[in-house]
């Protein structure tokens, strides 16, 4: 089917982001049978959901990748992504953040704001996207709306304003109040929830129903002096008024509109559909992208414009065994067109336009053109990766690039059989291809491979998928922790060089000073000497030393952090340096001024959160303790005891399964990298 492209001011790139079990999956797929994307409901419990098309998304019943999908709800195109819960999986929610105008929390209503919803939060306000709200389960026992409304202006410091609310909750919850046509919504469970219609208000909720519209209209009237204007005078307030305050509202993040219903129970959905396309922003009320002009280095504003120069940004890889890689991304000026020739700014190649996609789930649907503010998948990229940015060869801006969070745990693999080990490679690289947060080395002394993960879960969840979907037999070791080395004080080292090679004299000589810098995890190289005193070649010579360097580590071959490397002094004869006599001199000059410097070995730190009955709260705390950790805040819930702790992954291993059966399976136990500590 071919779609053609709709005017940009009826698209929205939107995100569906929570906790792991807030319903994300569930109400994507009710959103794919309410828009005709999909003739039947497909379920995350029994492992037929369209969006988590991946055998372990269905084996597990969690979401791992983001998936994509357009969709059509009243003329407006909407282009959605489906982003994991889980935090091993940040990398996905992090480059879909990236690339999106609106997003859509979704919140239990039993659970409230969980961790990971606050750590996606934070991720949303970094990259300033608007968002609503959508309370999820009110079917399930426990269920409390207006607490999860608290809960968000408390924990995610919003102002949540409800424009529905629910009629009963748990198993009486049969449907939602509409605050501003000020009427029933009712959901037909003949029709799954297709079909449904707007009644009166029951009597019995008509006193609790007038004092939120009282509340929804005291909210938006702030904003608007027209609402008070009419407020005041007693006449009515047209319903597009309001939500045309709303939406500013939403632009501004001044205000949060709340939903509410039960995906599974297929109620609620379609007002939420109309909340994405009336109140959540077009490409082009977004402020405009910024980038680096390559030819002037300065930054620049990208207007959305369809007849301005091609520009998008790659978001994510996806390896196709037919297709090769598949690019996705999101167009930020002019057209983009199949058969075609573009250049990839970032790697400064030209790459070909094969095809043109629009992806539902995992299921490609062709098109001829991307058009600025549209989201799409590029075929017959070769060099492409994430957060590179492609454009025409006559306007190359660079759009700012997608920062990850740095692996934290290693384990060591190695096929079953030797004539696997290029086949296993091969596959590795793949993986890597597609997600930022996983590496893998080749450790030469020990014949092994050795890969790097967010978690055990994430490294589990690629164990498997090379197993299962790349047919590579192999095995693997027990969980390692990737630790790094830094330096405790500061050191200023001169190296001279020389050496004949073939005849010829190499020779150069290089001044550092190392430091330790509070850098969260990085390392600076900073070059004081000027660019006059020798040709740019050596400068970047030397760089390339320091970087190598880095990358080594001081004493035990562990990746540096938090240090700072300045180039103070350089000795330049043109007659007997070369390129090679810079890069091994920095690389010795580093090695001794870092040794003077006290170096230092670095373990991660993570930032735990643990979710547990009160009645366990005394032995979880305990059992925390007996491993390095330090609580840092404690909060009580209806349902549970959250519990924020730091702790090193160290000793960390094997403490879920500890606690899931401490606490009779009722625990729940999540964490993400903080900093680096010393050892």
């Amino acid at each position: 089917m071919e779609i053609k492209n709709s005017n940009i001011n009826n698209i929205r790139n939107i995100g569906i982001m929570a906790h792991i079990d807030a319903g994300k999956t569930t109400t994507t797929e009710r959103i794919l049978y309410y828009t005709g994307k999909s003739h039947r409901i497909g379920e995350v419990d029994n492992g037929e959901a369209t969006m988590d098309w991946m055998e372990q998304e269905q084996d597990r019943g969690i979401t791992i990748t983001s998936a994509a999908t357009t969709v059509f709800w009243k003329d407006r195109q909407i282009n959605i992504i489906d982003t994991p819960g889980h935090v091993d999986f940040t990398a996905e929610v992090e480059r879909s953040l990236r690339v999106l105008d609106g997003a859509v929390g979704i919140f239990c209503a039993v659970s409230w704001v969980e961790p990971q919803s606050e750590t996606v939060w934070r991720q949303a306000n970094n990259y300033h996207v608007p968002r609503i709200a959508y309370i999820n389960k009110m079917d399930r026992l426990g269920a409390d709306f207006y607490g999860a409304v608290e809960d968000i202006r408390e924990k995610l410091g919003e102002n949540p304003v409800p424009l529905f609310i629910p009629i009963g909750k748990e198993s009486s919850f049969s449907g939602i109040i509409d605050l501003i046509k000020m009427k029933s919504v009712a959901f037909d469970p003949d029709t799954e929830g297709y079909k449904y219609t707007y009644e009166d208000i029951p009597a019995d909720m008509a006193d609790t129903a007038a004092q939120w519209r009282e509340k929804l209209i005291d909210s938006v009237s702030a904003f608007s002096d027209e609402i008070t204007d009419l407020y005041f005078s007693g006449e009515e307030i047209p319903e597009d008024l309001i939500i045309k305050t709303l939406h500013q509202c939403v632009l501004d993040r001044t205000l949060l509109p709340v939903f509410v219903g039960s995906s599974l129970k297929n109620i609620g959905v379609q007002p939420l559909l109309d909340g994405i396309t009336e109140l959540l922003p077009s490409p082009v009320e977004v402020p405009p992208a910024t980038g680096i002009s390559v030819k002037k280095d300065e930054t620049v504003s990208i207007p959305n414009d369809v007849k301005g120069p091609p520009l998008a940004l790659v978001f994510k890889l996806q390896y196709d065994r037919e297709a090769g890689p598949l690019a996705f991304a999101r167009v930020y000026s002019g057209v983009f067109k199949s058969r075609t020739a573009i250049l990839n700014i970032s790697k400064k190649k030209r790459e070909r336009i094969n095809r043109i996609l629009r992806m539902h789930a995992n299921r490609p649907e062709e098109t001829d053109e991307l058009h600025a503010g549209d989201i799409g998948v590029f075929v017959g990229f070769k060099e492409a990766r994430t957060g590179d940015t492609i454009g025409s060869e006559g306007s190359q801006i660079l759009l700012e690039k997608i920062d990850f969070p740095v692996p934290v745990i290693s384990i060591a693999i190695e096929p079953d059989t030797t004539s696997e080990q290029d086949k296993l490679k091969k596959t590795l690289e793949i993986l890597s291809m597609e997600d930022p947060t996983f590496t893998w080395k080749d450790n030469e002394e020990t014949g092994q491979i050795v890969i790097s993960g967010m978690g055990e879960l994430h490294l589990d969840v690629l164990l498997t998928r090379i197993q299962k979907d790349f047919k590579v037999q192999c095995r693997a070791g027990k969980p390692q922790v990737t630790y790094r080395e830094s330096v405790t004080g500061e050191a200023t080292h001169t190296q001279e060089f020389s050496k004949i090679l073939a005849g010829k004299e190499n020779c150069a000589s290089v001044t550092l000073r190392v430091s330790k810098m509070d850098s969260h995890g990085s390392c600076v190289y900073e070059n004081k000497v000027s660019s006059k005193v020798m040709p740019e070649q050596f400068f970047e010579a030397i760089k390339r030393g320091v970087e190598n360097s880095l990358r080594s580590g001081i004493k035990t071959g562990y990746e540096c952090t938090d240090m700072k490397v300045e180039l103070l002094d350089v000795k330049y004869n043109e007659l007997t340096a070369t390129e090679y006599a810079f890069e091994a001199c920095t690389a010795m000059c580093f090695d001794s001024a870092a040794n003077e410097a006290g170096p230092v070995m670095m373990e991660p730190v993570m930032d735990v959160t643990l979710i547990v009955p009160a009645q366990n709260v005394g032995d979880t705390i305990s059992s925390l303790n007996a491993r390095g950790g330090l609580v840092q805040s404690m909060e009580s819930k209806p349902n549970a005891d959250h519990i924020h702790a730091l702790a090193p992954l160290s000793k960390l291993f094997g403490f879920s399964t500890a606690l899931r059966s401490s606490t009779q399976g009722r625990g729940t136990f999540s964490m993400e990298f903080s900093h680096y500590a010393c050892v």
